[in-house]
This record gives C-alpha cells, structure tokens and sequence, in this order.
C-alpha cells in the first residue's frame, strides 16, 4: 500500500503495533497492564494474577512504596493504575 509515495507493509505494520511492550493488554479480574508493567511488578514480587481488582493491586503498591524509598519505576506504575482506576470506575 502507498501513502504519500511511500511504499508500507500493512502486515508489518500490525506486526509491530501488537509487540509494543507498552501497549495495555487484559490480564485479568478487568486489570489492564502493559509488558513492561508486569514487568516491574515482578522484579517487586507482585503477582498481579491474585488480584481480584485494581484497587487491591493498587493498595499492595502503596504498601511497599510507604515502606521503601527510592522507587521510580514502581511509583510510575501505582500513579498510571490510579489514573486508569479513577477513569474506569468512578462515578462522575
């Protein structure tokens, strides 16, 4: 396929949407996590899989973040789940 004179693969194209290790995927009990999220919470010992919704995945983070210091990549993934927590289930 050509788009502004340029030739593009459509498969690769998908190929590559699909391998994006940011992209959010079900993992669930309704949580979504990117690759790289799971990731981070297995490099914490958190197995999001026993979780039977995001807000007790959530209050288990703060729980290490409150007793540790000094972890960004952990403090990245509470403050996105927060952020996805109140756009999905909060009434406004």
């Amino acid at each position: 396929m050509k788009i502004n004179d340029e030739e593009l693969d459509i498969e690769e194209l998908v190929k590559n949407v699909y391998h994006d290790k940011n992209m959010l995927k079900m993992r669930g009990n309704g949580i979504y996590l990117s690759d790289n999220e799971t990731q981070i919470l297995k490099r914490y010992g958190i197995d999001y899989n026993k979780y039977g919704s995001l807000g007790s995945l959530i209050f288990d983070i703060e729980q290490i973040l409150n007793e540790q210091t000094d972890i960004e990549d952990l403090e990245e993934v509470s403050k996105r789940l927060s952020e996805l927590n109140y756009y999905n289930n909060t009434n406004k």
